[in-house]
């Protein structure tokens, strides 16, 4: 069971695995998408109809637990469903149901591990196995699996890292999990966090903050949201930043504006702007911005 692309390289190494079957793929509805509303399928959908495995797309699993008894699976997994599994889906198969999640559980449940990781300024994150249970991410951890969070990362350069990190160490587990090998460790609920989903007024700058905070916000909001502050009340994108080793006079003042990039004060520290965008307009490096924007010394973003 999975619908987005961080499930694929999960399916795609069951399918590729000796001595397992994938009997059939879950996925959500294909969802209207662009102007036109033209229904769009999930990455997970595309992934199984190119392997040529059966693909079913319930509005409510709830409503629809007729296709998973017929398929009498051993195990279920799941990566990035979508929708909580009800009970009845919990307790069918007879080895219990897997989640590949992307945090080193407790800490991070929910819908956006990764950005929440990178925004808290975390120095690693990695994947956990876990049993599923009624809760949301609260079950027995089978296994784990840590990855570094690189400065260089991003939110989608960490994703296709941990989504590999996840089929690789769900190929590990399944094996040893069927055996009973594997003892689940309950977690533990004093050391639990959670990822709250990620809105898009979440990518609004804050030049209070410090610089070394909105740099991690940034790289947690690329490529979605984004982050964005205001010029003359309209919108500006800021799509490549990183601290700068300088002062300014105060928070969202520029205080340098050169070919190097756009120098603009925070509540600690500044933070040099590389490429950004007006409203509708096409992204520009700083040089090509200011070619047609000046930004005189002093000028007050947000």
């Amino acid at each position: 069971m999975g619908t987005a692309d961080f499930a694929c390289p999960s399916l795609a190494s069951l399918d590729d695995a000796r001595g397992i079957e994938v009997a059939g793929v879950v996925t959500q509805p294909d969802r209207p998408k662009g102007r036109q509303l033209i229904p769009n399928p999930s990455p997970v959908k595309l992934e199984a109809e190119s392997r040529h495995l059966p693909v079913h797309q319930p509005e409510r699993l709830r409503s629809d637990i007729q296709y998973l008894e017929q398929l009498a699976p051993d195990l279920i997994v799941v990566a990035a469903y979508g929708q909580i599994l009800p009970q009845v889906v919990l307790d069918l198969p007879p080895h219990g149901c897997l989640n590949v999640h992307g945090s080193l559980l407790p800490a991070y449940r929910g819908a956006a591990p990764i950005q929440h990781a990178i925004l808290d300024g975390q120095a690693e994150t990695g994947i956990t196995i876990m049993q599923m249970d009624a809760g949301l991410d609260t079950g027995a951890m089978l296994s784990k699996a840590a990855t570094p969070i690189e400065p260089t990362d991003n939110a989608q350069t960490l994703h296709d890292r941990l989504a590999k990190l996840g089929a690789e160490l769900l190929l590990e587990t399944i094996p040893r999990h069927v055996a009973g090998e594997i003892t689940p460790e309950p977690q533990d609920e004093t050391l639990a966090t959670h990822a709250a989903k990620i809105i898009r007024e979440m990518g609004r700058i804050d030049w209070s903050q410090p610089a070394t905070q909105l740099w991690n916000q940034a790289r947690a909001f690329t490529p979605w949201p984004g982050v964005f502050t205001r010029l003359d009340g309209r919108l500006l994108k800021l799509l490549e930043v990183e601290p700068a080793d300088t002062d300014c006079s105060g928070p969202g003042v520029v205080g340098q504006a050169d070919a190097d990039g756009i120098v603009v004060g925070c509540g600690d520290g500044a933070l040099r702007i590389m490429r950004l965008q007006k409203e509708g307009a096409r992204r520009l490096t700083a040089a090509e911005f200011l070619a047609g924007t000046p930004l005189p010394v002093g000028t007050q973003l947000g």
